[in-house]
């Protein structure tokens, strides 16, 4: 039996919302997308936490959004909900000849080739690299054009080679900091971090989650830091660093147990 999932009572409080609420119907396309933007990032954090609850309530809050621009895009003319849902239905049958046509396939990687050989030509582009969003954050975008640049056979043989790269950038870095030329600096630093996003492709980690784990890990620390200076009547910010860098050891210990 196919699952079936009813829109309709979203569908008719967005018609009610946008016909009647004064914030709804100021609304367009570039108003909401900071919104969404926003949402995106509230979904990541739930799947960070691995919070099933948090995930299905971002789900339904990204799911609104979809909703609304598909209102936005009818209203003007330009596209409907079922346009759009026919659409992706029609992209994902067309880039999956190997289970709706006769194509032929061994592995994953097969699968990748296929996909980006067959979005090329739906969109007429040149590039590999034409398909990477121009408002990704950098680090994300990094690992995409790596990824895809990957997929023509653009990749390093071995993993002791990608972090050779990384030293000699490393090395360079080191260089550009003692001409003192903020831009070159600016430039081999850039490299350094695209030569360890590289890196991290090879041991299988996906750098923007690492990242941010540690992140949450050192935001989790310097918190407990602040909390144990003030349970004994002292601050952060009136301690010298040594002192503040023997809290955090004691931290680190604590948070270990």
């Amino acid at each position: 039996m196919q699952n079936t999932v009813n829109l309709q009572p979203l569908l008719q409080i967005m018609d009610e919302l946008r016909a009647q609420c004064p914030w709804d119907k100021k609304q367009t396309i570039e108003t909401l997308r900071p919104l969404t933007i926003e949402e995106t990032y509230e979904l990541a954090d739930a799947i960070l936490r691995n919070d099933w609850q948090g995930l299905k309530e971002e789900l339904g809050d990204l799911l609104l959004h979809i909703v609304f621009y598909a209102k936005i895009g009818a209203e003007q003319g330009a596209f409907t909900l079922q346009e759009a849902i026919d659409g992706v239905c029609k992209k994902l049958i067309h880039r999956h000849p190997h289970i709706y046509a006769n194509a032929v396939v061994e592995n994953e990687e097969d699968v990748k080739r296929n996909w980006e050989r067959l979005k090329m030509q739906e969109k007429g582009k040149t590039s590999v690299l034409g398909g990477v969003p121009a408002g990704l954050p950098a680090l994300v975008k990094a690992l995409r054009i790596q990824e895809k640049a990957k997929k023509i056979g653009f990749e390093w043989e071995h993993k002791a080679q990608v972090w050779s790269k990384v030293l000699e950038e490393m090395e360079e870095l080191k260089v550009a900091e003692q001409s003192q030329d903020q831009q070159h600096i600016e430039e081999e630093f850039g490299d350094l971090m695209f030569s360890l996003v590289n890196y991290a492709r090879f041991l299988n980690i996906d750098p923007e989650l690492a990242l941010e784990r540690t992140n949450q890990k050192f935001k989790a620390r310097f918190t407990k830091m602040e909390e144990l200076a003030l349970s004994r009547n002292s601050n952060l910010a009136h301690m010298s660093l040594d002192e503040m860098d023997a809290v955090w050891n004691e931290v680190k210990i604590l948070m270990q147990q």
